[in-house]
């Protein structure tokens, strides 16, 4: 994470790790960072971290803010730079953002229990047979246990409450009686066939 080495005469080097997010800096004890010098004001700047580097705000100081002899209002700061609040001397160390992601670690629900006639019955619901199967983390669900989208003039998406994608029925979709071409016509047309009659 950026680093910065506050430089005082008569003083060792104090060295700063700065968090993510603002970091301000000042006399005052409200600071995140408190410098007990004359020249510094009680809430002198701000420089934050975050993905567009680490940027310093100066927060309207007495004795202003400067960046290599140079007085800012905003800057951004890269590694080997050196700052002055006031006559407080600070080196830019180091500038580097690191930005983790912490690692969850999913709770597995027991395998489903496999009956005599090749049924699975739901790892969550005992009593209820796993009828669903999700596409993507291929966990086993029961009628309960699948989240429907009901869409405006669409069909119900069936989603897996663990990962989201789509579910399946298991055994793939129920397959759809083919219509006859006489069938189609008597829906379409509306027209009455007559039968035949016997002579």
């Amino acid at each position: 994470m950026a680093k910065l080495v506050i430089k005082c005469e008569g003083a060792p080097d104090r060295v700063i790790q700065l968090h993510l997010g603002a970091n301000r800096f000042g006399r005052s004890p409200e600071n995140h960072f408190t410098l007990d010098h004359a020249t510094v004001s009680a809430m002198h700047c701000e420089i934050s971290v975050g993905d567009e580097g680490v940027v310093l705000r100066d927060c309207g100081s007495t004795n202003g803010t400067f960046v290599n002899g140079e007085l800012v209002k905003r800057a951004s700061l890269q590694a080997g730079q050196t700052l002055h609040l006031g006559e407080l001397e600070i080196f830019v160390e180091s500038t580097e953002v690191v930005m983790a992601v912490p690692k969850f670690d999913m709770p597995h629900p027991t395998p489903p229990v496999l009956m005599a006639d090749g049924s699975m019955l739901c790892p969550r619901h005992k009593d209820s047979p796993a009828t669903y199967q999700c596409t993507h983390c291929h966990e086993v669900l029961c009628e309960a246990c699948v989240h429907r989208l009901r869409r405006q003039g669409g069909k119900v998406l069936k989603l897996c409450p663990l990962c989201s994608h789509p579910c399946e029925r298991i055994g793939g979709p129920a397959k759809k009686k083919k219509k006859t071409f006489l069938g189609f016509l008597q829906q379409t047309v509306k027209l009455p066939f007559p039968s035949k009659r016997a002579d």
